[in-house]
């Protein structure tokens, strides 16, 4: 493997795992099939500008530079959120016509610890919550982020 296509999949790593140290990136790296020493794994961490931030459990994790920004899911909804919803574990966000993807860009990088993942259409955002989260608290708190600021 060269080095682009082992720093594409530290990428990859960081984004979908939370990785805390060198060693857990490297046996991360490991068990996705690549072959590296703790060195190589320092020196992509240092060329990709990795940095540590706080995860939704309060761990800190690798992050890259451009997701480490701290998000503001409640700027986000009161920007273009319409409507929520929910019935189950689900909930259901309304948004202009073409507006829904990026908002759901913004739902997945605030890393909410209650939301398990989201599918965007061109105006609707599925938001499916983690177990034993109820569809109906996560949308009271989506529709308390739409009032924030609110007289």
């Amino acid at each position: 493997m060269n080095r682009s296509e082992r720093q594409g999949a530290i990428r990859r790593l960081v984004r979908r795992q939370a990785i805390s140290t060198q060693s857990d990136l490297a046996a991360a790296l490991h068990a996705a099939g690549h072959d590296v020493v703790q060195t190589t794994v320092s020196r992509d961490i240092r060329e990709l500008g990795l940095v540590k931030v706080r995860d939704a459990t309060g761990r800190l994790v690798y992050a890259l530079p451009e997701d480490a920004r701290p998000r503001d899911l409640a700027a986000g909804l009161r920007r273009v959120a319409l409507s929520v919803e929910s019935s189950g574990n689900l909930v259901l966000v309304a948004t202009p016509y073409g507006f829904a993807n990026a908002l759901c860009e913004e739902i997945d990088r605030a890393g909410h610890p209650k939301i398990l993942g989201t599918v965007a259409g061109e105006n609707t955002i599925l938001i499916v919550a983690r177990e034993n989260v109820r569809g109906s608290e996560l949308r009271d708190e989506l529709r308390a982020y739409l009032l924030e600021g609110a007289a």
